[in-house]
């Protein structure tokens, strides 16, 4: 029996050994992925898109009803140059709006960061979307655009610094 039971117990041994190599193996590799560099990039990132889309879609959407809170959203969604223009012509954006009685809303179709600087709090974003604007007769017409936003972080939360619209189709000249 003793001659059994040793090989076997041996085997064992060296199983057991394996596994927890194995075991240590999987648990430092689990967390060096969590807690390395890569994985805080891609929560940046991720971040970064969904700010950009949302603040997008509260720039393209607006109505007249609610203008106060709409437009306190579209500042609240911006920082630096881009924000300083919204709040010097809001008052005459309000009285435009109010007078054309319109509705606008925005429904984000798709959406990419196309440039990020994590350490300089600076990202762009590129979002496409479409804006459904309903006259006041209750006439609705809808438009597909792509749009290109400028992110920087402002107070720890990604906001649109810039944004403008994207060229589409061929733009070279031929010749």
């Amino acid at each position: 029996m003793d001659r059994i039971a040793r090989p076997l117990l041996l085997a064992a041994l060296a199983l057991t050994l394996v596994a927890g190599g194995f075991a240590v193996w999987a648990g430092w590799s689990w967390y060096d992925a969590a807690h390395s560099g890569t994985a805080s990039y891609a929560t940046a990132r991720d971040d970064a898109l969904a700010a950009g889309e949302q603040a997008v879609q509260n720039l393209n959407t607006l109505d007249h009803k609610d203008l106060g809170d709409g437009l306190d959203l579209w500042e609240s969604s911006t920082t630096g140059a881009l924000n300083g223009q919204l709040v010097d012509g809001r008052p005459a954006f309000e009285k435009q709006v109010r007078e054309a009685r319109t509705v606008s809303t925005a429904k984000v179709l798709d959406g990419a960061l196309t440039e990020l600087d994590e350490r300089a709090g600076k990202a762009r974003v590129l979002v496409a979307l479409r804006v459904t604007v309903t006259a006041a007769d209750g006439e609705s017409s809808q438009k597909d655009s792509r749009m290109l936003g400028e992110l920087t972080r402002a107070d720890g939360h990604w906001k649109l610094s810039a944004l403008g619209q994207a060229p589409v189709g061929d733009t070279a000249s031929g010749g």
